[in-house]
């Protein structure tokens, strides 16, 4: 019984999360890219306010999986580094601790940019 409230939890959670998107999708004029800086930046924003910790012990992957887990990455790379390294570190911590999903990303879209064909639309 507690993983199915586990699952529940994640589920409540990340799907408010995007729903919340979906939201700002029909109901303004902003495009999903803005849509996903401003995810990004509130991920940020929690960590470097401490909000992101407790979030992510109750939810789990429910909000570290959307784009606002990146922005948390990001922050939470960028504190660390300028702790140890100062203003060089705070440059490159953020990258450093995304450095692993990033790669990941770059080798997936180069693999499937060989294995499949672009073609014009038909109008």
């Amino acid at each position: 019984m507690e993983i199915f409230l586990t699952y529940l939890k994640v589920f409540a959670v990340g799907g408010f999360v995007c729903m919340l998107g979906q939201i700002l999708i029909n109901k303004t004029k902003m495009s999903s890219a803005r849509i996903l800086v401003l995810y990004m930046l509130i991920g940020a924003l929690l960590e470097v306010c401490g909000a992101f910790e407790p979030l992510k012990k109750f939810a789990g992957s429910g909000v570290t999986v959307p784009i606002m887990g990146f922005g948390y990455n990001l922050a939470k790379g960028a504190i660390e580094g300028a702790k140890t390294g100062g203003m060089l570190g705070a440059i490159t911590g953020g990258l450093s601790s995304v450095a692993a999903g990033l790669t990941v990303v770059i080798v997936c879209g180069f693999v499937f940019g060989l294995i499949s064909r672009s073609r014009s639309k038909k109008i």
